[in-house]
């Protein structure tokens, strides 16, 4: 009875190359203004106005992480007093409900072709005399799939958008009693098959680093690993 089986080492290592290439790529659409004449300001407070956001659960709580994350990367800060922040950044998260939509998909068609038969002389034995004995005997090489063509085949595909929103205006009235100046805006869209807000935060969060305070002049497309850096960074505890 074979006794158990065990990974070697190079056996291990494949499977955390194989694990790491499995990582989801996602990709985001990013919309970024920023007013320049606004630049230095760093210390901030968050405030939410989406009734839709639950502020005490948990998912909320890990949101906020990354994005005091992404924005401490950009030297910004969350400020002690929240009267006296620089910035009010409004966020905003959240899943729309499922969209789909019908695709054509090809797929290549395949026909098991059984082998060719023919006939074989072949030794079946030895005779009293020592004499070879031969006989002749049908054969069929083994059967192979042969590809036929391609087909096409309509599915239905069902997707969700996933979104992030930081909105940072001066944290002062205007002084014609209007709304506070916009300080900067970062808007950020995935949309995937995978319906996991939660998953896909951080990767958003990650994302709107580089477009913090950065003016996109329209819509960018970026691309980003679950185990990129920038993703690594978010996901770490913000610093008092």
């Amino acid at each position: 009875m074979p006794g158990p089986r065990f990974l070697t080492l190079p056996s291990l290592a494949l499977v955390g190359v194989l694990l790491g290439a499995c990582q989801t790529t996602h990709r985001i659409e990013v919309d970024a203004l920023s007013r320049p004449e606004m630049a230095g300001k760093t210390s901030y407070k968050l405030v939410v106005t989406n009734p839709d956001i639950d502020t005490g659960s948990l998912r909320h709580r890990e949101a906020t992480g990354y994005i005091k994350q992404a924005l401490a990367a950009k030297g910004m800060y969350e400020a002690p007093d929240a009267a006296t922040a620089d910035m009010a950044v409004t966020v905003d998260y959240g899943i729309s409900p499922p969209k789909s939509r019908i695709e054509e998909v090809s797929h290549a068609e395949f026909k098991l072709q059984p082998g060719a038969v023919y006939t074989a002389v072949i030794r079946v034995g030895t005779s009293s005399n020592g004499q070879p004995i031969y006989q002749n005997v049908v054969v069929q090489d083994p059967s192979r799939y042969v590809y036929m063509g391609d087909s096409i085949q309509q599915v239905t595909v069902v997707t969700y958008e996933k979104h992030l929103s930081l909105s940072a205006r001066e944290n002062k009235p205007n002084a014609d009693s209007g709304p506070a100046q916009e300080v900067w805006m970062v808007d950020l869209h995935s949309e995937g098959s995978s319906r996991d807000l939660r998953k896909t935060l951080p990767v958003l969060a990650a994302a709107a680093i580089d477009y913090i305070g950065k003016e996109t002049d329209g819509p960018q497309n970026v691309k980003l690993k679950e185990d990129d850096g920038a993703v690594e960074f978010v996901k770490q505890p913000a610093a008092p």
